[in-house]
């Protein structure tokens, strides 16, 4: 039911129509807004139209990345705002001298009392600091504050620290973290501009009560350091970092960057006829188109909307025309169509990206067509690579308001990249498209370049481009083609290439258990490869369904001929109907063999198609034979369950299936002989309407035929007798009658039907 359903799917006219008006919607919202399609002009090159008027007055803009770069330039020179809070200072001042008499209270009690007292802050001083405080208590005296030794000295000292420290202040970033020499500090309603190292950082700040320590103090390493985690406890930042006041002052100045460079006034000539267009007149034009499209309303828009939706219309339509007539294949499966939709639109997309991105020149050589060539060669065949090619090209050039340079240039670049995956054989040999697609690439480059008068620094910058381009294009079609396999589950010739693999599961087991049928695969493998080669068929997919069409004869090879290795036939023991039905029974099962190993669907069609409805004519004769006077055998009973072939590939593997096994039951064949039966089979087989479903023509029954026979005659060419041959196989029948009695032998002309 699932599987149904998927297949109306995959067929349906509303899904086609929908996929093709979603993409070309999509590619429409793409182009870009605001801007008229007329041609986009090139520096260099001559205005051929006639003097350009302007018929309202405009700015000319400047270039989108020199206006980026001013607005960059700008904003880099806007100082960091810090804000000044006298506040903090003051009341570290207040803190430490409120903190001074309270530690100063705590040790004399214990001098007084001869206790013990604890350290009341441990995140100011370690226990080791406290005990170098309590020393210096007991020599305070009347000389207290002249004794570098006593406390209330040393207490001054830290206060004298802290002042000095708070009238330079500190900010709370570290000079590292500023990338400004110059900072603007705000005080109050005012600032001024000043060096960052005017002030100190945190880290600096340490050092300086550290250096002033040892010069101005003493040479106690462990008193300097009690006093310094005393005076480092009470310095905090005062000077703050505003990251609101930076960014306004920063949008401030870039907003004042103008994006205009100059005005064209109403009725002045932008540019005349023939003249050279320079980079100020280019400008100008496009500063002209931006200008008349901001001026159109609501009816000019909806005007633009529907010529930017005909021009993909006109674009997509000769696409789908070629399709619709020379693929149709393609044309009705709707997955497929969806193939070719999602990798228009990746590359569109990747186009419209990159014209959102202002960068330098050159980017735009960076636009993947030559992916979505090889993707389409790939997936599809060349033909429709080249023409995908062309049509990528045409979207894209669209997008970029119709850049003929660009255009051609990736023509020219995919339909090389097309060409060097058109015969691919193996996964890695998409990488040696690199060369190719970059030679494309500035080989186009410098023609439209050396033409333009463009500078060769600017055509290196494209060619950078253009070498990445060529690196990454291999590499993502690579990714992709596992991806559309995977999910598609599109068999490309990739694929196919695999399954040709003898150490594949079904065909080591084909090889094991069905070793007539492995070889007989083998053969017809060979054979319509030759033949699909002379219809345009596809050789590799016809050679491969060649060899699973018999898969199905894997579980019970010893009901088909070929592949019993003694006289006895297995057929004796059932009655006509019974044995044409194991006969036909191994497409069911070749099926089932198929479905669990994963086949691809245009594989599995061989299995059931190398048969269509043909009748098992040897057991239905035989049947015939051994019905009663009055009873009527019915033929369908008889015929394998179809479908008929619907491609060339299947139709060729039918006709090769049916042509081998016919000249290899032949005696003594030669061309002749060869010839006659091909043309009897192939004849039988178009006049019981097998092949009605097939797009093979006349013309492509007489090249089967040729190519079947002299394939088939080198095959199974009369050999060489030896001498005394004839007596050696004289004395080899004299010995075989001797051990076992001769068994009647089977009418030499029965159909091949019997074995297949």
């Amino acid at each position: 039911m699932e599987k149904d359903k998927n297949n109306r799917l995959k067929t349906s006219l509303r899904a086609k129509i929908l996929i093709i008006f979603l993409t070309i919607a999509l590619v429409v919202l793409m182009f870009p807004k605001g801007e008229s399609l007329e041609s986009e002009v090139t520096v260099g090159s001559v205005w051929i139209q006639d003097d350009l008027i302007a018929s309202t007055s405009f700015p000319i803009l400047k270039k989108q990345e020199q206006y980026e770069s001013e607005k960059r330039r700008v904003a880099s020179k806007v100082f960091p705002f810090f804000v000044k809070n006298e506040e903090i200072s003051i009341q570290k001042e207040i803190d430490l001298i409120n903190y001074n008499k309270k530690l100063i209270g705590l040790i004399d009690e214990e001098l007084l009392l001869n206790n013990s007292t604890q350290n009341p802050n441990k995140s100011i001083l370690t226990e080791k600091s406290f005990a170098e405080f309590k020393k210096l208590r007991r020599n305070d005296s009347s000389n207290s504050l002249t004794d570098k030794k006593s406390l209330s000295y040393v207490l001054r000292i830290c206060s004298g620290i802290l002042g000095t420290i708070y009238q330079r202040g500190v900010l709370d970033k570290y000079y590292s973290e500023i990338k400004k020499d110059s900072i603007y500090i705000k005080t109050g309603k005012s600032g001024i501009v000043t060096l960052n190292r005017d002030y100190f950082d945190p880290l600096s700040v340490q050092q300086f009560i550290k250096d002033y320590l040892a010069k101005n103090y003493s040479d106690d390493k462990e008193l300097n350091q009690a006093i310094y985690e005393y005076a480092n406890f009470f310095v905090v930042p005062d000077i703050i970092y505003d990251e609101i006041l930076t960014q306004t002052a920063i949008e401030d100045a870039v907003n004042k960057v103008s994006p205009n460079i100059g005005i064209v006034n109403e009725n002045e000539r932008i540019i005349a006829k023939h003249d050279k267009i320079s980079a100020e007149a280019k400008m100008k034009i496009d500063s002209y188109r931006i200008a008349k499209a901001e001026e159109s309303g609501l009816t000019d828009k909806i005007t633009q909307l529907i010529g930017k939706s005909l021009h993909i219309i006109l674009i997509s339509i000769i696409f789908m025309i070629y399709i619709y007539l020379f693929r149709e294949k393609i044309y009705t499966d709707n997955s497929k169509i969806l193939i070719l939709a999602i990798i228009i639109l990746l590359i569109s997309f990747q186009t419209f990206l990159i014209q959102q991105i202002n960068v330098n020149a050159g980017i735009e050589y960076f636009i993947l067509v030559p992916a979505g060539a090889m993707l389409l060669t790939i997936i599809f065949d060349s033909r429709i690579g080249f023409y995908g090619t062309i049509i990528i090209a045409l979207i894209c050039g669209a997008l970029r308001s119709n850049d003929y340079v660009f255009t051609t240039t990736n023509i020219l670049a995919g339909a090389v990249a097309a060409y060097t995956v058109r015969d691919i054989r193996y996964r890695s040999q998409i990488f040696r498209s690199f060369l190719f697609i970059l030679a494309a690439y500035i080989s186009a480059i410098f023609a439209f370049g050396l033409e333009s008068f463009t500078s060769y620094n600017e055509m290196l910058y494209q060619s950078a481009f253009a070498f990445g381009n060529a690196l990454f294009s291999p590499a993502i079609t690579y990714g992709l083609i596992i991806f559309f396999e995977k999910f598609f589950k599109v068999t490309t010739d990739l694929t196919l290439l695999e399954l040709t693999d003898f150490n594949r599961p079904l065909l080591k087991e084909l090889a094991s258990n069905a070793p007539g049928t492995f070889n007989h695969s083998m053969i017809i493998g060979s054979i319509v490869e030759a033949a699909a080669e002379k219809i345009n068929a596809n050789p590799l997919q016809a050679r491969v369904g060649a060899y699973y069409h018999d898969i199905g004869k894997i579980t019970d090879p010893v009901f088909f001929v070929e592949n019993q290795m003694d006289n006895y036939n297995v057929h004796e023991d059932f009655t006509p109907e019974q044995s044409a039905n194991h006969i036909a029974d191994h497409v069911r099962k070749g099926i089932e063999l198929a479905e669990k190993y994963n086949l691809p669907d245009e594989i599995i069609n061989f299995i059931p198609m190398h048969h269509g409805t043909m009748v098992i004519s040897y057991f239905y004769e035989k049947a015939k034979e051994k019905a009663l006077a009055d009873e009527v055998v019915n033929i369908d009973n008889f015929r394998y369950p179809g479908p008929k072939p619907n491609s060339k590939e299947t139709a060729l593997v039918m006709l090769g299936d049916a042509c081998e096994s016919a000249v290899r039951s032949l005696q003594e064949p030669d061309a002749k002989k060869v010839e006659n039966v091909i043309t009897n089979l192939i004849n039988m087989r178009i006049d019981d309407g097998q092949l009605d479903n097939s797009p093979l023509t006349f013309e492509d029954i007489k090249l089967i035929k040729e190519s079947f026979t002299n394939s088939l005659v080198g095959q199974h060419h009369k050999r060489i007798r030896y001498p005394r041959q004839d007596e050696l196989e004289q004395e080899t029948k004299l010995q075989l009658a001797k051990t076992e009695p001769l068994k009647e032998e089977e009418p030499e002309n029965k159909s091949s039907d019997k074995n297949e």
